[in-house]
């Protein structure tokens, strides 16, 4: 190994591959040579059989369904708010200078912590779902949109106006097209931080999804359906993050490393 070496694709799923196969038998070590109690900790294969139950006596593909359209919306609302705002932010300096101290001070508010205000003011369906989402995504995506924009290269922005550039052309042609890739790298990882969002959501108020589920399963002492909810979470985000990262290759190809 050497420092920023690539490793093939190959050898990244190998060592991907290995990583879960060392969790799983970890895991199976404490929980079937009785290092954990089966209250505290379910086995592998209980977890799969819960699972199974889960999927096809109780449901819960519907709350599936209902987890990711929440993620999808509310996720899609923060990004149509925070793109514009964001590459105002960046592009122009005193848009910055009236902006980035509310969006500052905002973001490092919870999102959880509005949760009963947005009961009281949406009550406990859909609205408040998408809602705690749009809060917790907003104001991060609108900062870091902003730094991505306002990070281009002076010397960029002077040779288009040498150009002839107007103002409008700048940030079209060159401030957007460096930010481009940045912004989508940020999109990704941004919808990582909307998945624990909902779920938080989920946990109050609520009478579907996968946070349901597993408020549920914590009232019946049932870890086995608590471990196998947490699990399809990771799954689903790592097949987004995996389409995600793909779309941003094919889409941006010279900003990849090699």
């Amino acid at each position: 190994m050497r420092p920023l070496q690539p490793v093939s694709p190959a050898a990244r799923v190998v060592y991907g591959v290995a990583f879960f196969a060392l969790f799983v038998a970890l895991w199976s070590v404490a929980t079937f040579g009785g290092y954990v109690q089966k209250l505290f900790l379910a086995d592998p294969l209980t977890m799969l059989a819960e699972g199974w139950n889960l999927l096809f006596v109780h449901g819960f593909l519907f709350d599936i369904g209902m987890t990711i359209w929440r993620v999808v919306g509310g996720f899609v609302l923060a990004a149509l708010v925070a793109l514009p705002l964001g590459i105002m932010m960046g592009a122009y300096k005193p848009v910055e200078a009236f902006l980035e101290p509310f969006v500052s001070f905002a973001r490092y508010l919870p999102a959880s912590a509005f949760i009963p205000l947005l009961i009281l003011w949406a009550g406990i369906g859909e609205a408040q779902k998408l809602l705690v989402i749009f809060i917790g995504s907003v104001f991060q995506l609108i900062l870091m949109i902003a730094v991505a924009v306002g990070s281009a290269r002076r010397d960029l922005v002077d040779a288009a106006y040498t150009l002839g550039a107007s103002d409008a052309s700048v940030v079209r042609r060159v401030l957007l097209p460096n930010a481009a890739p940045e912004i989508a790298e940020i999109l990704r990882l941004v919808l990582g931080w909307a998945w624990t969002y909902v779920i938080v959501a989920e946990l109050i108020g609520s009478s579907s999804g996968i946070g349901h589920m597993i408020t549920d399963s914590q009232a019946l002492l049932n870890t086995g359906q608590i471990i196998f909810g947490i699990i399809v979470i990771g799954l689903i985000g790592l097949i987004s993050d995996f389409l995600f990262k793909a779309f941003n290759q094919r889409l941006f190809p010279w900003a990849q490393q090699s």
